[in-house]
């Protein structure tokens, strides 16, 4: 029998996962220059290119491009990007591939924190951050509550951790159900901003979220060879070397602190945490170095293709994008685990 060359393997995956992304950032720019595009005036990709280019200087077209439309795109972007990241990591975590970011909790948290900014006119700043502040603040909080809960001894079970995530956002649930109940005229802001959405995004809101979610996600991008590990068993994980206490922590930090950049800003928008992972998974297998860089160009492209539908299936009203990545997300990732079931051993 010949044995197998380990070099060209391993050049032969290098290959497969640089492919991979250079589609995946093609696809990341065709979805941005699409996305600018839609809208109730239409523009042509050729102009918005133009307009990116310098080449269209009208001044109506150029502030419809780069005032309105490209800060809305942008911001889905790193929104999608960071919840398909936060997926991954909460997948690795867990070592379970129906794990999302809500699992601990946080995002029940940040609509906690929202529903009391809305009603009760409760935060820390004011103005057009009164509820950003809030849904940022109480994400980290329930965070960190989440830890404190599972946290024995110095050591934090994985299935404790679970546990109280489900126990404590239940718990936050029940207390945006409340917000709800009092909320008189003001339910309908809170019901709306539940069903996420991009509407009203700016640039300044892009630059607040973006640094924490890079931030985020180059420290989770840094765990990637242990969080391949942990996947075999956190006694594994250790007698190889790698301290799972820490990387938990950790992860869960940088979870944190995307998805609470994320929804801050756009509200509730599930499914992409669950859906992009196991897309990805499925094209270049299970090892986090490529699964997270590829999830993050994938769930960037998800979310600005589904904000641009929500923005057109129901001109002029705009559909919340979070009922539209449920709408799409979820038959297609029933029909995925159909027909890929025999590769479901991750």
């Amino acid at each position: 029998m010949v044995a197998p060359d380990l070099g060209k393997l391993h050049r032969d995956k290098l290959a497969l996962w640089l492919l991979v992304l250079v589609l995946l950032a093609a696809a990341l720019f065709i979805s941005l220059v699409v996305g600018v595009a839609i809208g109730s005036t239409n523009i042509s990709p050729g102009t918005v290119f133009g307009v990116f280019t310098g080449s269209v200087t009208d001044k109506t077209i150029v502030s419809i491009v780069m005032d309105i439309r490209l800060p809305r795109v942008v911001l889905g972007a790193v929104v999608g990007a960071a919840l398909a990241i936060a997926g991954v990591a909460m997948q690795g975590v867990f070592r379970n591939p129906m794990a999302s970011p809500s699992i601990l909790g946080i995002s029940a948290g940040a609509a906690f924190g929202a529903s009391l900014a809305i009603v009760l006119g409760l935060s820390v700043l004011s103005g057009s951050f009164a509820v950003p502040i809030m849904s940022f603040i109480f994400c980290l909080g329930t965070m960190l509550l989440v830890y404190g809960i599972s946290r024995t001894g110095g050591i934090v079970p994985v299935e404790t951790l679970l546990l109280a995530g489900i126990a404590v956002g239940s718990l936050f649930a029940a207390l945006v159900s409340f917000m709800q109940y009092v909320a008189g005229e003001k339910l309908a802001s809170i019901v709306i901003w539940l069903m996420g959405g991009l509407g009203g995004a700016s640039w300044n809101q892009v630059l607040i979220a973006t640094p924490l979610v890079i931030a985020g996600s180059l420290l989770m991008s840094l765990y990637a060879r242990d969080l391949n590990l942990m996947t075999i068993g956190e006694e594994h994980a250790s007698s190889l070397g790698v301290d799972t206490q820490k990387v938990i922590l950790v992860l869960m930090v940088a979870t944190s602190v995307v998805v609470a950049a994320a929804v801050s800003f756009s509200g509730i928008i599930g499914f992409v945490g669950l859906i992009i992972p196991h897309m990805i998974r499925m094209m270049v297998g299970p090892d986090h170095r490529i699964l997270m860089p590829a999830s993050i160009l994938a769930g960037a492209s998800f979310m600005i293709v589904t904000d641009a539908f929500a923005r057109v299936v129901m001109a002029p009203a705009e559909l919340p994008v979070g009922i539209v990545t449920a709408m799409l997300g979820a038959p297609f990732f029933l029909y995925l685990l159909r027909r890929r079931r025999h590769m479901m051993g991750w």
